[in-house]
């Protein structure tokens, strides 16, 4: 006879601890008239540029994780200032990541633990997580995030333009269910191996219509269903020793997704393993970007750029850490953000040029 189980033996390792409710949390932090309008327009604008209705260039740029609150809103201000100057060629969204997924062990981002010290105060995360968004949103900047929890969106979803699916979870189902019921553009990467195919394969699973196990705003379980997100689209990261940016890669993706029936527009990222994640060989792979999108290239639709105040990362100490540099991947400064982000927006001018006289 088959031994009873026990109700600690169902529960495993988990230990409960209460939390906000969507509900209660959207509430408490409801969105403003200013961050609907920022969020709205940030939305319309990426989609009109990843499906080529729009001739300007995505820019996804900002901090690989942001750790410090102050230094992330420093960080937005100057980057919608220069979003201003720069928006006839560059549609700008800045990267507010929360979430860090890990290969093994490390800290896992602002959401999960905002006192940077392993004690995992999910609820103040959330809360800290909200305001921070709502703020940058307030300021008049569109948000983008990656999607690691799927409990996550329920509490931030509404404050999202553009959300990524990592490379570690892109042949996750459940990723690829959320994606599908997500308000927003969503890039899949290629998967950590380097392989497009999954992410080709992650854009056609999203676009469908699924049902799956979820919570409502009350935090009550619920079936889901989706109806599909048509617009969802590669992004080419690289793989470690192998990227993936340049013109042949390019038009190899360009032909996976053909061959699935998919539009051709994508986004590469500048930074992970196509830059080997050195800042400074970033902002070269970025330039290399920029020169392909010049000479006329039309598949490519936004870049992705890792950059902070303070160029390259920091360890965390018993000391005062740096103010606006990155805990994580290490990223540009703001002063050559400044400069590649001009020399993206000569490229894309100098791409409406040419394709202009094209035949």
């Amino acid at each position: 006879m088959a031994e009873a189980l026990s109700s600690a033996d169902i529960g495993g390792q988990c230990r409960t601890h209460s939390a906000s409710t969507p509900e209660e949390l959207l509430s408490a932090l409801p969105l403003t008239g200013d961050a609907v309008r920022s969020v709205s327009a940030g939305r319309r604008t990426a989609r009109r540029v990843l499906s080529g209705d729009d001739d300007r260039l995505l820019a996804v740029v900002g901090p690989c994780s942001i750790h410090d609150v102050n230094a992330g809103l420093a960080y937005a201000k100057s980057l919608r200032e220069l979003a201003g100057e720069l928006a006839e060629d560059l549609a700008v969204v800045m990267r507010v990541y929360v979430e860090k997924p890990r290969t093994t062990v490390g800290w896992t981002g602002l959401l999960a633990d905002p006192a940077l010290d392993g004690s995992l105060d999910l609820e103040r995360g959330l809360r800290t997580v909200r305001t921070l968004m709502l703020e940058i949103a307030e300021v008049g900047l569109p948000i983008a995030t990656e999607w690691l929890s799927p409990a996550a969106p329920a509490y931030l979803a509404d404050l999202i333009s553009w959300g990524a699916i990592g490379a570690r979870t892109v042949e996750s189902q459940v990723h690829r269910q959320l994606a599908s019921g997500l308000p927003m553009p969503v890039g899949m990467k290629n998967g950590s191996t380097g392989s497009v195919g999954v992410a080709v394969d992650a854009i056609r699973s999203a676009a469908a219509p699924h049902a799956y196990l979820g919570h409502d705003r009350e935090g009550g379980p619920v079936t889901l269903r989706t109806s599909g997100n048509p617009d969802c689209h590669v992004v080419l990261r690289g793989a470690a020793g192998r990227p993936n940016y340049r013109a042949a890669d390019v038009r190899e993706a360009a032909r996976l997704l053909s061959a699935a029936a998919l539009p051709t527009g994508l986004v590469i990222d500048a930074s992970h393993g196509n830059s080997g994640k050195d800042h400074e060989r970033q902002a070269l792979v970025a330039r290399e970007i920029g020169a392909q999108v010049a000479s006329g290239d039309t598949d490519i639709r936004g870049v992705m750029l890792e950059g902070f105040l303070i160029p390259g990362r920091q360890e965390l100490g018993p000391g005062e850490p740096v103010f606006g540099q990155s805990i994580t991947d290490s990223c540009m400064g703001w002063d050559t953000t400044v400069e590649v982000l001009h020399d993206l927006a000569a490229a894309a001018r100098r791409r409406r040029a040419v394709t202009a006289v094209a035949p």
